[in-house]
């Protein structure tokens, strides 16, 4: 009895070029010739091979490029990692929104005669002052004060340019360890044009002062206080300083240094 191609239905015979192959007279495409060891083999034989997913020739389970076809197999990776992406974006989302009650927070650092807890009020808005402290998820943030800087004899900011150091203490009041970096958790803007936090002004903090940049994990009720470095126009009016908790969401609040 004549084999039929599962194809198109054509009648396949022996490939003159490769007999251990049969080839459809109809659509020339080839298939492994059936083996005669019994069932048993034909199915451990059968895990060996796949099919072409461009010419669906039956070939080696193991081949990256089809021998009939010759194009490449594979190439699914990229859609792995672009559906990894998109679930690690969507589970920062469901967090934010599960916490989406948590808003931003003044808390006003008089402390009552019994020093009992601090007093909050609802922020009319999420811009705060030097001084001010912002809380957040209980996680309170405050801009301590800020220095200018020239450099040094190593490192210098541009022509017409200075450096800029505010100094920022943050308090994890939640029950989990959080991270803060410099360069990841703020926003800087000079006026209204947004600005990099400069490589050469956190160099020049190392070499003239006792001071730390703002990088590390804070430990359920502890603080950590340090410092960002800014290179600003010398004739700078305002810096404004945006902090995140979450480096896939938009800034919680944002701190104002006027000159």
């Amino acid at each position: 009895m004549a084999r039929k191609c599962p194809t198109c239905g054509g009648e396949l015979i022996q490939n003159p070029k490769n007999p251990a192959y049969l080839l459809c007279t109809n659509c020339n495409k080839n298939y492994k010739t059936p083996s005669n060891n019994g069932s048993s083999n034909s199915k451990k034989k059968s895990k060996k091979t796949k099919i072409c997913k461009h010419c669906k020739t039956e070939i080696n389970a193991a081949a990256k490029i089809c021998p009939n076809c010759k194009k490449k197999q594979g190439g699914g990776i990229l859609k792995k990692l672009l559906l990894i992406f998109i679930v690690l974006i969507a589970i920062g989302a469901i967090g934010s929104f599960l916490s989406g009650g948590d808003k931003t927070q003044h808390v006003d650092s008089a402390k009552s005669d019994d020093n009992s807890n601090e007093k909050q009020s609802n922020a009319a808005d999420d811009s705060f002052n030097i001084g001010e402290i912002a809380e957040y998820n209980d996680v309170q943030v405050t801009v301590l004060s800020y220095e200018e800087s020239t450099g040094n004899e190593w490192v210098q900011p541009e022509s017409g340019k200075i450096f800029v150091f505010p100094e920022i203490e943050i308090t994890n009041n939640s029950d989990d360890e959080i991270s803060v970096s410099s360069m990841i958790s703020f926003d800087c803007y000079i006026g209204d044009y947004k600005a990099d936090f400069s490589s050469n002004a956190f160099m020049a903090l190392s070499t003239e002062s006792g001071k730390q940049q703002l990088d590390g994990s804070i430990a359920p009720g502890k603080k950590i206080k340090g410092v960002l470095g800014i290179e600003a126009p010398s004739d700078w009016s305002t810096i404004e300083i945006y902090y995140k908790d979450n480096v896939w969401l938009s800034s919680n609040f944002s701190f104002l240094i006027s000159k």
